[in-house]
């Protein structure tokens, strides 16, 4: 099969990878999209990347199922299907408590298991036994399955943030998460700030109803956001940029009560932190990572139903052979979101 195999920083070559096999419990799936996360270009330029190369990288995927493995019980070959990308152990203490994505031991796709950026992946037996691989019907296509994975970690982070109807949410930074997470805050009932550089950001995140929109490069974003919420700030605040400046700074748009999310952030990063100002505001400090393969599912339907729409959050499509094109696209800041598509994906029909 074709991969895109990371041998190192900035080291990306498309050619010929081993067929993966389909061992007792697993199945094999052919890809037809493979969404771009933010993560693997990091990775693939040099941040974090695995002590065992060459690999592949990649954690979004829908596809159909072109081998299934003894013991597997209700898949087929030809099903589609749409992949939870972690691979838990699922007798951990966190397991236990079905909090799988801080799973003492997780692997997952493009994770220590090769992943997405290949014409076949294989689905291992953890996946599978925590509901991880899912069927799709024709009222979903490809491209929309493959957004539940990253909509599904803003749902976790809305969960964490005990986000409700009527509060004030701010979000610092409107690239693809960001935009997501304001997406989750409309369904959630709120009205939502979003705070970014990029004027387009800015537009794309208006056309997706955001209610005040502040570009923080031209203007006071304290004052802005203190005006819009009449001097108490932001009942949530999500920063979705892991500059240890920004997240000290947006700290301070919380309101008494309020719950500020730390969602990214840069390795060895650190931020300093009022322990008065946590006390006397009683503000609540969280950070979310990943999601559950529940927040995976409650999300496919979602999207399924409508309810969020993900369609308008793809800006740009490759082929394996563009494969360099796209991570062009995201190192200049020109792509939202990005998908690798194979063979003919735009009108699915099952």
């Amino acid at each position: 099969m074709k991969a895109a195999v990371v041998y190192g920083a900035d080291d990306i070559r498309i050619e010929d990878y081993a067929d993966p096999v389909a061992g007792p419990g697993e199945v094999v799936v052919a890809t037809k999209v493979a969404g771009i996360c933010g993560k693997d270009v990091k990775t693939m330029l040099g941040e974090g990347l695995t002590e065992n190369l060459p690999a592949v990288l990649g954690h979004d995927i829908s596809g159909e199922i072109s081998e299934v493995g003894e013991g597997v019980q209700g898949f087929s070959v030809g099903d589609p299907v749409v992949v939870y990308p972690m691979a838990v152990c699922g007798k951990c203490h966190y397991c236990l408590q079905k909090r799988y994505n801080l799973c003492e031991k997780a692997t997952g796709l493009g994770h220590g298991l090769d992943g997405a950026f290949a014409e076949y992946v294989r689905v291992p037996k953890e996946i599978i036994d925590v509901g991880g691989l899912i069927k799709l019907d024709d009222e979903i296509s490809f491209e929309d399955a493959v957004m539940a994975e990253p909509l599904s970690c803003t749902f976790a982070a809305a969960r964490a943030n005990r986000m409700k109807d009527g509060q004030t949410v701010l979000v610092i930074g409107g690239g693809s998460m960001g935009l997501m997470h304001l997406k989750t805050a409309k369904w959630s009932g709120c009205q939502v700030i979003v705070a970014d550089i990029v004027d387009m950001r800015l537009s794309m995140a208006g056309q997706m109803g955001a209610d005040h929109l502040i570009n923080s490069s031209s203007g006071n974003l304290h004052d802005e956001v203190m005006h819009i919420t009449e001097g108490r700030g932001a009942d949530v605040v999500i920063i979705s940029i892991g500059i240890p400046d920004v997240i000290e700074d947006c700290l301070r748009l919380v309101a008494k009560g309020g719950v500020c999310n730390i969602f990214g952030a840069a390795p060895d990063t650190e931020v300093k932190i009022d322990p008065r100002w946590l006390h006397q505001q009683e503000i609540t400090l969280t950070g979310t990572y990943a999601s559950t393969p529940a927040d995976f599912k409650k999300c496919l339907q979602l999207i399924k139903e409508e309810a969020i729409i993900v369609s308008d959050l793809i800006s740009h499509r490759f082929t394996l052979d563009t494969f360099d094109d796209a991570v062009e696209s995201a190192k200049s800041l020109e792509m939202v979101r990005g998908v690798i598509t194979f063979g003919e994906i735009l009108s699915v029909s099952f």
